[in-house]
């Protein structure tokens, strides 16, 4: 078969051609939704935070969740508890830390002190606002394994975080 063929659902790129499709160029016609996906498809991530799960993305990581990972990961107790609001919970299968003294304390059995290390696997935002579900895999000498993380926050800090069994 020679040149382009064409299928039910329209035309097969050649050699060389992009399977993405082409935009409309009267920008006042509405994207078709495959060039909805093509936007996806094209965009660069502006950063390593650029993370996506179930076609939901997110441009970047919430401030304080970044901060919650980054704290972790540099060995900064002060970082990790500040990321917290001063009445913040921290529920750990149902070992329960609450306020910065008890996160603190958390932060030194469990986290920081077992020299636990994160890395982002995926964030979805849920329903209710300010709200995320984030997979980290932990390394350490400590818990190891990937585990589920529920965030609420506030403003620019977490209000709450529930270690959730898978």
């Amino acid at each position: 078969m020679g040149g382009t063929e064409q299928t039910r659902s329209g035309r097969i790129p050649g050699p060389g051609e992009s399977s993405i499709p082409k935009l409309e160029v009267d920008e006042n016609v509405a994207p078709r939704p495959e060039e909805e996906v093509a936007d996806v498809a094209r965009a660069e991530p502006a950063d390593t935070l650029w993370v996506g799960r179930d076609d939901r993305f997110m441009r970047a990581l919430p401030t304080p969740i970044a901060a919650f990972i980054d704290a972790t990961n540099t060995g900064d107790s002060d970082a990790f508890v500040a990321a917290f609001t001063e009445d913040g919970v921290l529920d750990d299968w149902g070992r329960v830390a609450r306020g910065h003294e008890s996160i603190r304390e958390w932060d030194r059995t469990d986290n920081i002190g077992k020299e636990s290390h994160f890395e982002l696997v995926d964030i979805v935002a849920e329903a209710r606002p300010d709200t995320y579900l984030v997979h980290l895999r932990v390394t350490g000498k400590g818990f190891n394994g990937t585990s589920p993380f529920r965030f609420s926050l506030r403003g620019d800090r977490i209000e709450s975080l529930k270690i959730v069994p898978d």
